[in-house]
């Protein structure tokens, strides 16, 4: 599992001559140019710029998620409105929908409001609950929360958003760590609806700069390649191995405690 890693990572050291002439990820000797070509990448436009792209993404997707799903989260497992199970119902069927049936009327009503191009098309919509797994993990990590607590809440003269606030927000911290840490990934690993809606390089993201070291043809600058996708693999092993308690956490205890 580990070999292909190190390949990858040996092989950003190497000359392009070097990388498919042997099968040991180990470099003979240390050589930066990889690195040094790679971000700067020979159009203009260097790496930073991509990198910068990506989490003013990756910040907006977040912030998104975790005010929208938890809100709609809150009003399914607490408050008691017409229909209230059907539409639950449909928002989990909306997980089996498959991304590519509503790509095509999606992108017609970004055209249409001209947000094609730049981050809107990836941002805005998570702060309208479309993530239906997020809300269902938030939705049964809520129902284990004693309806008491909020009961008490509300003799002492709290409203709705004040029980949300103070009493359901704090007790689903692991909920809401999970939904980070998946979310973060998610998007900092999309590839087609950043191909998609995107058209400028310097509004790329990582993973649309990557695909920069390909040409028309089919051929790739190899060292320079893997020098960048090393990099670019850093922050989601650091978001991974400093919030990993709070990810085995938060899914261990869905639907079991609060």
């Amino acid at each position: 599992m580990l070999y292909p890693l190190l390949w990858m990572f040996g092989s950003s050291f190497k000359p392009d001559s070097q990388i498919f002439a042997q099968l040991s990820p180990l470099p003979r000797h240390l050589d930066f140019a990889n690195y040094v070509k790679g971000w700067t990448l020979g159009s203009g436009t260097s790496f930073a710029t991509f990198y910068v792209n990506t989490f003013i993404v990756c910040t907006g997707t977040i912030v998104g998620n975790l005010l929208s799903c938890s809100l709609a989260a809150y009003a399914f497992a607490r408050m008691k409105f017409r229909f209230r199970r059907f539409w639950f119902a449909v928002m989990l069927a909306t997980l089996m929908l498959p991304f590519h049936v509503t790509v095509v009327p999606q992108y017609i009503i970004f055209n249409t409001l001209r947000w094609t191009n730049t981050f809107l098309p990836l941002v805005v919509p998570k702060f309208f609950a479309v993530d239906a797994f997020f809300i269902f993990l938030m939705v049964q990590f809520i129902r284990g929360i004693p309806v008491e607590l909020e009961e008490a809440a509300m003799i002492d003269g709290c409203g709705r958003f004040g029980m949300f606030s103070r009493i359901i927000l704090p007790l689903i911290k692991p909920a809401l760590v999970t939904t980070t840490i998946f979310t973060f990934i998610w998007t900092y690993n999309d590839f087609f609806s950043q191909l998609l809606y995107l058209n400028t390089e310097t509004n790329y993201t990582l993973s649309l700069g990557l695909r920069q070291f390909m040409d028309a043809s089919g051929a790739s600058s190899w060292g320079p390649m893997f020098a960048m996708t090393t990099l670019s693999l850093v922050p989601v092993i650091a978001v991974f191995l400093f919030f990993q308690k709070r990810l085995v956490e938060g899914i261990a205890t869905t639907g079991l405690k609060g």
